[in-house]
């Protein structure tokens, strides 16, 4: 099959687009002949290396042999192993692993994965998993998310922030969306009851106040986030595309994060994905009632990964960039 490698650590240009054979599937993973991918910050992150921290977990001074990048996937499945019941050969599914997805077959945990809603493109589809289930969890299960609750998304218009949108309406929030001037239409065509232009306005400057703030971005200080808090108020960290340092990347804001709670009379906590069947069904029917929709910015043709992965590093991709294997 073909897939592409990554073999170094540095741009989209160091990845190389060669045959490898195709994956074994062990007892509990299926075959996923894969139709479509997704890319999010955690690929080229991981492509980079930055964080450093990331190289603790796949290679200190090069990738270690045979990764290949990728993480959201949706396809038809091929084969199954012995102890997979919930799908079988023919299927379409849609679901994640944490690397092998910018490829042809891929193997995948049956507990990764969910029937596709049969009004989603394959493409539209392979744009859910890591950027939904980060919205998903971040309100749902970390900010216990009540309906009537006034909550405002910080990055809006990115992969997590229109999903995270959609989501907050659907449980019932006022929704306050952050995000610049040329996407102030999309956020309000997801259901946001309020926008705020960053370029002109300074959110953590206004007089309202939230019960729940997002924040996907990570361009603010922790003091600065909480000052927009009602009193009893909970101030959910993604970690940030925007965050800057090179040996923790992220996890530096979550770490703070972590801290600071200990001593204020917020709840400050964070939110870090966890792909697994049960919300991916969940999130499928919501798209099926027509509640939540993916939002794809561009799409690109496999040969194009690199393009692809350059395009989202220049942070301006609304929603999510897919790819079309």
């Amino acid at each position: 099959m073909k897939a592409w490698t990554w073999e170094r650590y540095g741009s989209p240009d160091t990845l190389t687009l060669r045959d490898v054979d195709e994956p074994a599937i062990a007892p509990d993973e299926v075959l996923v002949r894969v139709r479509a991918a997704s890319v999010n910050p955690y690929d080229w992150r991981h492509l980079r290396a930055d964080p450093y921290l990331v190289r603790l977990s796949y290679g200190l001074r090069r990738p270690k042999a045979g990764l290949i990048l990728g993480a959201d996937l949706a396809g038809v499945v091929e084969r199954v192993g012995d102890e997979v019941t919930g799908f079988r050969p023919g299927d379409e599914v849609f679901g994640e692993v944490p690397l092998g997805s910018f490829a042809e077959t891929v193997a995948v945990p049956q507990d990764r994965l969910a029937v596709k809603p049969a009004g989603l493109s394959f493409e539209q589809a392979a744009a859910v998993s890591m950027a939904a289930h980060t919205a998903l969890q971040g309100l749902r299960d970390v900010g216990q998310i009540e309906a009537g609750q006034r909550v405002l998304v910080h990055g809006a218009s990115g992969g997590i922030g229109t999903f995270a949108v959609q989501l907050a309406k659907a449980f019932g929030a006022e929704v306050t969306a952050v995000c610049s001037t040329r996407n102030l239409e999309l956020v309000r065509s997801l259901g946001a009851d309020h926008v705020v232009d960053y370029t002109s306005t300074d959110f953590t400057q206004r007089e309202e106040r939230y019960d729940l703030l997002m924040d996907i971005v990570g361009d603010r200080s922790l003091a600065k986030l909480r000052s927009v808090l009602t009193p009893g108020g909970t101030l959910v960290i993604v970690g940030g595309i925007a965050a800057s340092n090179r040996l923790l990347g992220p996890a530096a804001q979550i770490l703070r994060g972590a801290l600071v709670a200990r001593f204020v009379r917020h709840r400050v906590v964070s939110v870090s994905w966890k792909p697994n069947a049960k919300d991916l069904r969940f999130l499928a029917e919501l798209m099926e009632a027509g509640r939540v929709t993916p939002v794809i910015d561009r799409t690109y043709a496999f040969t194009e990964v690199p393009e692809a992965l350059r395009y989202l590093e220049r942070r301006r991709a609304r929603g999510k960039v897919a790819i079309t294997v």
